[in-house]
């Protein structure tokens, strides 16, 4: 076996030629029918090459899991190749329809992505929920042992500036973060320039504070070598002295440039000049060039002698562009090789006409390094994303109050949830940034109690002061209580949404936020979605219906959110059999193979419940998105159609519309997603069949000239295309400006949403 080291160089070099040869092809070579770049990341994959090489192939063990920064996807695709769980077709159609992603995606890609990166920041801080998902699932011993594993981002320095990133790290402090190692390719350049002086430091203090270890690979072994040498201590201080542009500008001009540009800063003495003047231009650039995140073996030395479970941030010094013509460049971010430089690149590494895309998996010249790659450990674990057994779900809650807010349901269900002890709900876990109380998650606290790693009593309890919240901390409870940041409560919705793939084991995640802080935390909710995770999001109090309370904490767009956001399945139930049908759905959903998540878009208004059995049609109309609560005669003037707590105002209109014209009806929708997806979907679909969509069979029976009036304590735009479905005339009814505090009746009234208004305007309909 040739020494280890010389094989992940040889490793090192193959991935560093496939990376930058996919981004070529896909912009020089391939045909182009559009006209338009294609783009990738030449630069920024070139620099943590080294980084992925060491981990991937001597470092990391099947139970770990690793984000990627986003533009590291050629080099993860290329890995992925010479492992043999990506195709070649696939990297030839790099950035094409069908082909390896731009960023690694759990969902898009075909190889082995653990955690989904696009957005930047989000990916980083993913890994340090998936850790607490772990220890909350090790704690929990469903039935079988999963092994501990660790969860690396890969870090361009870039993305610390993402402000989600110092969120998460001061929820790990709060959690006893474990087990999460940060890998920074601190190659100090951004998208625009170079990063400001100093920023290794600001870091390493920020680290410090929350109790992390923490690792600065600076300087590889030639330099280390170089630094023993006589006057190499002259040397080393050069290199630390120097600014971040000037490195990288001396990188790009090349070994001739650097020497003179040392030489002529350290002045003329003899131990230094024969240091420098004894290596050739080239061999000099490759000793500047030789920082610690380029150096494989130093890489593995740090990696492999972390022996703690402590959070580890590496700081690796990296160059962008690394070994490539574009090297060190400040405009090198979207950069992409020539062909002229394409063709000196090939030249380099010996790679003939014809044979580029050759892996080592399909070259016979060195079947030595073949079998080194398939015996890596973690490339022998091939594809690791798990399945789980579906959990039956509890049965549908029934509640008897005669007059409740859905909220205030939601709260009993889960409530009763927590009574029934089954497998279920066993597996439900709650989490909520700093608003469980007052979105109604305190009974489910109070019986389940509070997850943490190590058992703490409640101080006001053993102090017997009276409290209606009995919070206990231990490892057997199952709710995760957050700081204020709602990107941290999403993220940890997604993370605790893929412990069925990641871990082997189903969670059943409930998150709630005030819903009008849901957009705080949207760019984490799609992130979310994007990778499939399962999860239940209530929103909650929603609407100018929480009128004392403000216009910051009234939500407008949030139905349209819901409407438009994929991988959710949005709903806005008006009664508490409504909420507890869907619930019971929800969690089916969230199981299924073409499901996805659920939102529930809930409010604090309390109003009258009609007395009604739960039957099967009822199950029926309120999964699908509606039913008639009160069914037109055969030839109405006018409909109202409501969604969610206006229900009230659209009974009481039709009281009132009926004194003048016959045959009114009155709509319920529980969810206007469901209803104009089931329909869109009909007209994009081809399969031949006459079958309506739902909303097509509600309103089938309108003649063609009835109008409808819409209304929704949230945006007008919500329901005013079902207008669409069969050309009726819609007067759409909702909140398009920002409210104010105030009375509930001066609030509907100020929106037009009100009993009195809904009557005005279908009075004047005609």
């Amino acid at each position: 076996m040739k020494d280890r080291n010389k094989i992940l160089k040889q490793i090192e070099n193959k991935i560093l030629w496939l990376s930058c040869w996919m981004i070529h092809n896909a912009n020089h070579l391939r045909e182009n029918h559009d006209g338009i770049k294609v783009g990738g990341h030449q630069a920024s994959s070139a620099s943590i090459v080294s980084i992925m090489t060491a981990l991937y192939f001597n470092v990391l063990r099947p139970e770990d899991r690793v984000a990627v920064k986003p533009h590291a996807s050629p080099v993860f695709h290329a890995i992925q190749y010479l492992s043999g769980m990506q195709t070649k077709e696939n990297i030839q159609n790099f950035r094409g329809f069908g082909g390896a992603q731009s960023y690694p995606s759990r969902t898009k890609d075909v190889d082995d992505v653990d955690i989904s990166t696009g957005s930047v920041g989000l990916g980083v801080a993913m890994t340090s929920f998936v850790s607490l998902i772990q220890d909350y699932i090790l704690k929990k011993q469903f039935g079988k042992k999963i092994p501990k594993g660790k969860m690396v981002a890969l870090v361009g320095d870039a993305e610390l500036d993402e402000g989600n990133v110092y969120e998460c790290l001061q929820e790990g402090w709060k959690h006893d973060l474990r087990n999460v190692w940060w890998i920074i390719d601190y190659n100090r350049q951004s998208l625009d320039g170079v990063v400001h002086e100093g920023l290794s430091e600001r870091l390493s203090s920020v680290f410090e504070a929350f109790g992390w270890n923490l690792i600065v690979l600076k300087y590889g072994r030639l330099q280390k070598d170089a630094f023993k040498e006589p006057g190499g201590n002259l040397l080393k201080k050069w290199i630390d002295d120097c600014p971040n542009q000037l490195y990288s500008a001396l990188i790009y001009e090349g070994g001739a440039a650097f020497k003179k540009r040392v030489l002529d800063d350290i002045g003329d003495q003899d131990i230094v000049s024969k240091l420098i003047n004894k290596r050739s231009d080239n061999d000099f650039l490759e000793l500047m060039a030789n920082l610690g995140g380029h150096c494989v073996p130093t890489l593995c030395d740090a990696f492999n002698g972390i022996n703690d479970d402590k959070p580890t941030a590496f700081i690796a010094y990296t160059i962008k562009g690394w070994g490539t013509p574009l090297a060190g460049h400040k405009d090198n971010h979207a950069g992409l090789m020539t062909k002229i430089q394409m063709d000196s690149f090939k030249s380099k590494f010996g790679v003939t006409e014809g044979n580029e895309w050759n892996s080592f998996l399909d070259a016979k010249e060195d079947l030595e390094l073949n079998e080194f790659i398939k015996n890596s450990p973690f490339q022998k674990a091939r594809h690791r994303k798990y399945n789980s057994k579906k959990i039956p779900v509890d049965d549908i809650i029934s509640i008897t109050e005669t007059k409740i807010s859905t909220q205030n349901a939601f709260g009993k269900i889960l409530d009763q949830y927590a009574k029934n002890n089954t497998e279920f709900g066993n597996r439900i876990i709650t989490t909520s940034p700093d608003v469980s109380v007052s979105t109604n998650l305190g009974p489910w606290i109070n019986k389940k109690g509070l997850f943490s790693r190590t058992d703490s009593s409640d101080t006001f309890r053993d102090r017997k002061i009276p409290s209606a919240q009995k919070w206990i901390f231990s490892s057997q409870g199952q709710h995760i209580e957050l700081g204020i940041a709602e990107m941290n409560l999403f993220l940890m919705l997604g993370a605790a949404g893929l412990s069925h793939e990641l871990f082997g084991e189903r969670l059943f995640p409930i998150g709630t936020v005030y819903d009008p802080f849901i957009a705080r935390g949207l760019d984490a909710m799609n992130y979310a979605c994007y990778q499939d995770a399962r999860f239940m999001i209530v929103g909650t109090p929603s609407g100018v219906s929480l009128a004392p309370e403000g216009g910051a904490h009234q939500s407008i767009g949030t139905p349209l959110i819901g409407i438009s956001q994929p991988g959710l399945l949005s709903y806005e139930p008006a009664f508490a059999d409504e909420l507890s049908i869907i619930m019971n759905y929800g969690f089916n959903y969230l199981q299924d193979e073409n499901g996805g998540s659920v939102y529930l878009r809930l409010t604090t208004r309390p109003i009258e419940q009609p007395l009604r059995e739960i039957n099967h049609e009822l199950k029926h109309n309120v999964v699908k998105g509606g039913y008639w609560l009160r069914k037109p005669g055969p030839n109405p003037e006018i409909i109202i159609i409501y969604q969610g707590v206006v229900a009230s105002e659209a009974v009481e209109a039709t009281a009132l519309l009926g004194e003048r014209f016959k045959d009114i009806g009155v709509l319920g929708i529980t969810s206007s997603d469901n209803l104009f997806h089931d329909w869109k979907k009909k007209y994009l679909t081809n399969e031949k069949n006459n079958k309506n969509s739902h909303i097509e069979d509600l309103l089938k029976i309108i003649p063609k000239d009835t109008k409808i009036v819409t209304v929704i304590d949230g945006h007008p735009m919500t329901l005013s295309w079902v207008g669409s479905v069969f050309g009726h005339k819609i007067i759409p009814l909702g909140v398009d400006k920002f409210g104010q505090t105030g009375s509930l009746n001066q609030l509907f009234s100020e929106f037009a949403i009100d009993s009195e208004s809904i009557c005005n305007l279908g009075f004047n309909a005609n």
